[in-house]
């Protein structure tokens, strides 16, 4: 429901904002249309007009002068060319001009008024007109109020040794006054018809476009409340082809990040379960076995013979032993799979490591009788790594060698340079792992069985995955049933520790 508020929220924001564009850019359009219609109106008005002047002087001062003999304005004659002129158009007004600009005469201008007596305009429009012979817009002063500028026609004259020029406005300030009058009327009328309209239509195209532009916003809100509401394998469809690709394929990919991590999580959790299922099962079994034998000792110590005692003694100890070695590998098992343990690495000479590790077990190997071989290279190169981890590794894998060859066998330490790398491995010749099994040995605490033998070591190999991880390389193994085992993995040589595991 919140979010549904939210989506309808979000949508009626962009209806009123698109809408609030829409209304501003319909005032803008009127206003441009009048400015434009009246620009257009009046070039039109002198483009038609643009000979009006000189159509003038060519049909009145033929016959007649502008001037009497005695050099007077002709009055008569001016008063003709206005009824004239208002006859075709009543906006027309009449101006005759001295050759320095000066008003002489016109019967729509006051003479005797001091701000209207010889009245000077400004000639360089009406000389451009002139030059261009009309061709092009042009605005010129308005007589009766020279701030405003004006369309108009212009024509020079020469009449007995009289020159000047015929300066007709086209749209006089009667008419103006009558146009602005008009004007705000017409103004308001087509501003509200022009509003309404917009209001009208643009709020259907607003919804509708909001309501399509949205749509893939609207399937990312209806995704997430899906997958909010525990459907967690809903996707958007389509999400690199949406309108927010972006935003959509980062959900999927979101969803998939969450999905895969809680899997991980339920696994995680899967296996502690099994982890404690089987340490309780391992850590009862010697406490039972120490238990068992020590009360035997309580209770028929007296009647047992020393034989007896020693081999009950010996049996505890190693009980207790194993009991010691279990809670050892949990303790390092968990402190490496929390990576509470960061790996020193230095250089150090593998050969010198691999004959102690050889030393060490010769004689465990000896006592079942089983033959240890060392296989090395010459001049092994040293290798960048954390001397205690890597011996910790190859010990547990020498355990696990010991534990399943069986007598009259043999084990094999080889340490040989492979490039960049010095290649360890460990063979035995023990009764091998299953094919189907090789690839749960390395889990923590996963022991399977062939017959009566246990083919995997408990957090042994598990132990020894994680500490190869830590040096950036793999452990892989090799095993045929019945044919032995070789646990294979890799250290850096010291200066290239920086390459990549093979």
């Amino acid at each position: 429901m919140k979010n549904s508020l939210l989506s309808i929220s979000l949508i009626r924001k962009l209806i009123l904002s698109f809408l609030a564009i829409l209304v501003v850019a319909g005032i803008a359009y009127t206003i441009s249309s009048v400015y434009l219609s009246e620009k257009y109106y009046a070039e039109t008005t002198q483009r038609l007009h643009a000979n009006l002047a000189q159509d003038l002087i060519d049909e009145k001062f033929t016959n007649e002068s502008p001037f009497q003999g005695n050099g007077e304005i002709n009055k008569a004659l001016f008063g003709d060319i206005m009824h004239d002129m208002m006859a075709v158009n009543r906006a027309i007004e009449v101006y005759l001009l001295n050759p320095g600009g000066v008003v002489q005469y016109s019967i729509v201008l006051d003479h005797e008024a001091p701000e209207t007596n010889n009245r000077k305009i400004s000639l360089e429009p009406i000389n451009t007109f002139i030059e261009n012979k009309g061709q092009g817009y042009f605005l010129g002063e308005d007589p009766k109020d020279p701030s405003k500028k004006q369309v108009f026609s212009a024509a020079k004259f020469q009449k007995e040794n009289m020159e000047g020029y015929i300066y007709i406005l086209l749209a006089g300030r009667d008419f103006l006054n009558t146009r602005e009058l008009l004007f705000g009327s017409y103004i308001l009328k087509m501003g509200l018809g022009n509003l309404m309209l917009t209001l009208l239509f643009t709020s259907l195209l607003a919804i509708l476009s909001v309501w399509y532009l949205t749509k893939n916003l609207r399937e990312l809100v209806h995704a997430t409340r899906r997958f909010q509401q525990g459907d967690l394998q809903y996707r958007i469809k389509d999400a690199e082809k949406s309108d927010l690709a972006t935003v959509t394929t980062t959900f999927n990919e979101m969803a998939d990040t969450i999905l895969e991590d809680m899997n991980k999580l339920q696994s995680i959790e899967s296996l502690r379960r099994e982890l404690i299922a089987n340490i309780s099962h391992d850590l009862r079994t010697p406490l039972a076995i120490i238990q068992g034998y020590i009360e035997t000792l309580q209770m028929k110590g007296k009647e047992l013979t020393q034989e007896q005692k020693d081999h009950y003694l010996n049996t505890i100890e190693n009980g207790s032993k194993r009991l010691a070695k279990l809670i050892t590998q949990l303790f390092e098992y968990s402190k490496l799979e929390a990576n509470q343990i960061e790996p020193k690495k230095e250089p150090f000479l593998i050969s010198e490591l691999a004959n102690d590790i050889y030393s060490n077990y010769a004689i465990l190997a000896q006592k079942k009788n089983i033959h240890l071989d060392l296989n090395m290279d010459d001049n092994l190169p040293l290798v960048f790594a954390d001397i205690s981890l890597v011996e910790r590794a190859i010990q547990n894998l020498m355990d696990n060698a010991l534990k399943f060859t069986p007598d009259d066998g043999t084990i094999t330490i080889g340490i040989l340079k492979k490039n960049e790398h010095v290649e360890i491995h460990i063979k035995d010749s023990g009764p091998g792992i299953q094919t189907e099994n090789q690839a749960l040995i390395f889990e923590r605490y996963r022991q399977t069985k062939s017959g009566k033998k246990n083919e995997g070591a408990g957090l042994g190999l598990a132990i020894v995955r994680k500490i190869v991880e830590l040096h950036n390389s793999t452990i892989k193994v090799d095993s045929t049933p019945n044919d032995g085992a070789k646990f294979t993995f890799t250290l850096p040589v010291h200066g290239l520790q920086q390459a990549m595991p093979l």
